[in-house]
């Protein structure tokens, strides 16, 4: 789903006009992203939260010349589903590990630790 099928989305439901889906939309969004910005953490009940990460610092490789490259610390944004979407989105009961990964499949980009 893009930005403009969810501004759809919302016009649809009520009598509104395209602009004002697209108020709407880009509120909603602006406003996550300022929270975010100010380190605030967004919950919203039955969907999920949303929160900032802090990475350290580290030394990557360029995968093109195999230099050594220093990343600098930084912070992500991440989100967090809540159980009820996670249950509606597997709705066969299917448990998941901690991780959110089912126990028998391995991502290549991140294998287990040895």
């Amino acid at each position: 789903m893009t930005k403009a099928d969810l501004v759809d989305k919302v016009t649809s439901i009520g009598d509104l006009t395209r602009r004002d889906g697209e108020v709407i939309v880009d509120t909603l969004f602006e406003s996550v992203i300022g929270a975010l910005k100010t380190g605030d953490k967004i919950e919203i009940r039955g969907f999920g939260s949303f929160r900032t990460r802090q990475r350290n610092a580290r030394t990557g490789r360029n995968p093109k010349t195999g230099a050594k490259v220093d990343v600098p610390a930084k912070r992500v944004p991440f989100f967090k589903p809540s159980k009820e979407l996670r249950d509606l989105v597997n709705p066969n009961g299917v448990k998941s590990t901690p991780t959110g990964e089912s126990s028998h499949s391995v991502d290549p980009h991140h294998p287990p630790a040895m």
